[in-house]
């Protein structure tokens, strides 16, 4: 089963130091023009090449733009047998409008 959580929620789990594993699955210029400090960075358009490499027993929690991209994401991990799977509602747009850090490297 797929959970959700919200931009609050997900800031909670990091200023608690839980051990999840967030991903970014946005395309490479809208990471370069923002992301949550803790993500990495997994394009969706690349991503049925790369996700073997998150630990498949690790809480996985995937991000986007608007939480579109990252459900799909979650669903490629699910028919994947990955099973702690999370997607962030509203993906960096909720983040933001929460007023909560936005990184640019």
């Amino acid at each position: 089963m797929i959970k959700s959580i919200n931009a609050s929620e997900l800031k909670a789990k990091l200023d608690a130091g839980d051990k999840i594993i967030l991903v970014d699955c946005r395309e490479q210029e809208e990471w370069d023009a923002g992301h949550i400090g803790a993500a990495q960075l997994m394009p969706l358009s690349t991503f049925q090449e790369n996700f073997k490499s998150l630990d498949p027993n690790a809480e996985i929690i995937m991000q986007c733009r608007s939480g579109k991209r990252s459900l799909t994401a979650c669903q490629i991990l699910q028919e994947n047998d990955y099973e702690d799977l999370t997607n962030l509602e509203d993906g960096i747009l909720g983040w933001a409008d929460n007023g909560f850090e936005i990184k640019k490297d």
